[in-house]
């Protein structure tokens, strides 16, 4: 062990991905030493992942040759050696290209190791009277997914210092089973809220081959229940999408709606980040254009002030901001979105088919976005772990107006796009019965920064051919 008043906090990757050797400052003098084993700040800024550990354990062991595991566990861990010395090994027993890779060091008051979840981890003592330590970012639970492997398996062949027909093991660990029969850890689970929506279905698509991936809706996880902190075991669980929410944006309007609005698009909201920031867990909330006024004369960026002009535009202002509170969040921000069921672009297709020459607001400038490309966008910020914060994900090109996008539906359908009858949003509006919410003129949104992280989607006219040509050419779709 090297103490000394001038080492720094460093870190070595291994080739099991996530297994991070840190070594740790140590200072000593005559008295003994000191380190400090576990700084968040400090270790955080060095990139050790934040995984809030929520429980201390130590392994006390008199005897060299002591020999414990190989056990993986569904949380992450910090293990380090307050007294003495060990032979670690690390073994994957996840899901993936990596199960069975295997990593072995020697562990003494200044190094320690992190274990990411569902990695194996076993040791032996090389000292008599070591303390063997360890953070863990959830409590043990008897009901938790384990997963053990054999400490002899031939397969991964550790060379352990001291053969194991020499040492002290317990039985359990002699019985378990060779890597052959061990059944990989699956990742932590996803849970997609409001599985039946246009989004939702997306994301069904998606996520299809995922068997990780749960989806549920308001009659399987009631957001307004008291005992929803207690309805799933949440340190399971890597991420929540929210895709549920109120988007009536007229009837918001109205007595009714807007306490409806508020309930789901703020107060279950608030329910939602407050079990992501208790548990650990990632909350991906869909946004929308209406958080802005549609004053800019250029394309919203996700710093820009927040300042929304009606009810379901408040609501969703107030989810963003509560989101924005939770350590793990990415809030995906969007506009004029289509998907399966009723829409504005089926709409206009059915009008064309049925002879009528519709009046179409053409002062309200966005582009379209396609449901499946949000639900690709999702998946790859979680994919790529980018970094956490609010992602502007539209269609691309040259935005236009809606009255441009029913003209462009009319074309690819085969009809005179100049039987759209361009008109005001005032005009439009002029003969309502019901409330109307004041809608954002400009929904332009930049995209500079969700591309910054690897992700493109393609201009709102290419996805509206994709969507309307499906796989057997163009074709009318019924409301």
């Amino acid at each position: 062990m090297t103490i000394g008043f001038g080492k720094r906090l460093t870190h070595t990757a291994t080739p099991i991905p996530g297994l991070v050797v840190w070594d740790l400052p140590v200072h000593g003098d005559s008295r003994g030493w000191f380190k400090e084993n576990w700084q968040r700040e400090t270790m955080v800024r060095a990139g050790l992942p934040d995984f809030g550990p929520v429980q201390n354990n130590i392994s006390f062991n008199d005897a060299v040759g002591t020999t414990r595991g190989i056990h993986a566990e569904p949380w992450d861990k910090w293990i380090s050696v307050a007294t003495g010395r060990v032979f670690g090994a690390w073994v994957d027993l996840r899901e993936g290209p990596t199960f069975g890779a295997v990593f072995t060091a020697e562990l003494d008051p200044s190094r320690a190791i992190f274990v990411p979840r569902g990695v194996g981890n076993s040791y032996q003592t090389l000292e008599p009277d070591t303390a063997y330590t360890y953070l863990v970012n959830d409590h043990w639970s008897a009901e938790a997914p384990y997963t053990f492997l054999n400490l002899a398996d031939e397969s991964v062949a550790i060379d352990w210092p001291i053969p194991l027909d020499r040492v002290e093991m317990s039985a359990k660990d002699k019985a378990h089973p060779r890597l052959a029969d061990v059944r990989p850890m699956a990742p932590r689970r996803i849970l997609v809220l409001g599985a039946k929506g246009q989004l939702g279905r997306a994301l069904r698509r998606e996520f299809a081959d995922s068997a990780h991936v749960e989806f549920a809706d308001r009659e399987d996880l009631d957001l307004d229940s008291p005992d929803l902190a207690q309805a799933r075991r949440w340190r399971e669980y890597g991420a929540i999408v929210n895709a549920a929410a109120f988007t009536a944006v007229d009837l918001a309007e109205t007595e009714e709606g807007r306490g409806a609005a508020w309930r789901t698009n703020v107060a279950g909201v608030t329910r939602l980040a407050a079990i992501a920031s208790s548990h650990g867990v990632t909350v991906v909330h869909v946004s929308s254009d209406y958080v802005f006024d549609g004053a800019l004369p250029r394309p919203y960026r996700e710093d820009d002030p927040m300042a929304p002009l009606g009810v379901y535009g408040q609501t969703k202002a107030a989810g963003d901001a509560v989101v924005a509170a939770s350590p793990r969040h990415y809030i995906v921000r969007t506009s004029w979105v289509i998907g399966d069921g009723k829409n504005f672009v089926r709409t206009m297709q059915n009008l064309a088919e049925r002879g009528i020459d519709p009046a179409v607001v053409d002062d309200q400038m966005g582009r379209l976005t396609f449901a499946e490309d949000i639900a690709r966008g999702i998946r790859h910020l979680l994919a790529t772990a980018a970094p956490f914060g609010t992602y502007n994900l539209t269609g691309s090109g040259e935005p236009a107006s809606w009255a441009e996008v029913a003209r462009e539906v009319y074309r690819l359908n085969g009809h005179d796009p100049g039987r759209v009858k361009p008109v005001s949003t005032e005009q439009y509006f002029a003969s309502a019965t019901a409330p109307v919410a004041p809608r954002p003129r400009n929904s332009v949104l930049d995209l500079e920064k969700i591309e910054g992280v690897g992700f493109a989607t393609p201009t709102w006219n290419d996805g509206l051919r994709a969507y309307l040509t499906g796989h057997g050419g163009l074709q009318t779709i019924d409301e």
